[in-house]
């Protein structure tokens, strides 16, 4: 599998935890590594000690989330996140 970081634009906290519950076949979590695709919102799990000034000085704002995909057919992967982001939208 291979992991990959992305913003959601102009999307802060409600919406990326809109996403996340939308998400049916993609499960939350927070830790990455597992055959199955999971998504996990760096901040408030991987960098949640750090101040929102601190991660803004590492790329990492309320609008990123970082997905490990898995063993899933890829058009079920990307199928899943557009019916999640346009629920969001």
């Amino acid at each position: 599998g291979a992991v990959l970081s992305f913003e959601v634009k102009q999307a802060g906290r409600p919406e990326i935890f809109g996403l996340m519950d939308a998400l049916q076949l993609i499960q939350p979590a927070t830790t990455l590594g597992d055959i199955y695709s999971l998504i996990l919102y760096p901040a408030i799990s991987s960098h949640r000690s750090l101040t929102p000034a601190e991660r803004h000085s590492l790329g990492i704002g309320d609008s990123l989330l970082r997905l490990s995909a898995g063993i899933e057919d890829i058009t079920d992967i990307q199928a899943d996140l557009a019916q999640a982001l346009a629920i969001i939208r």
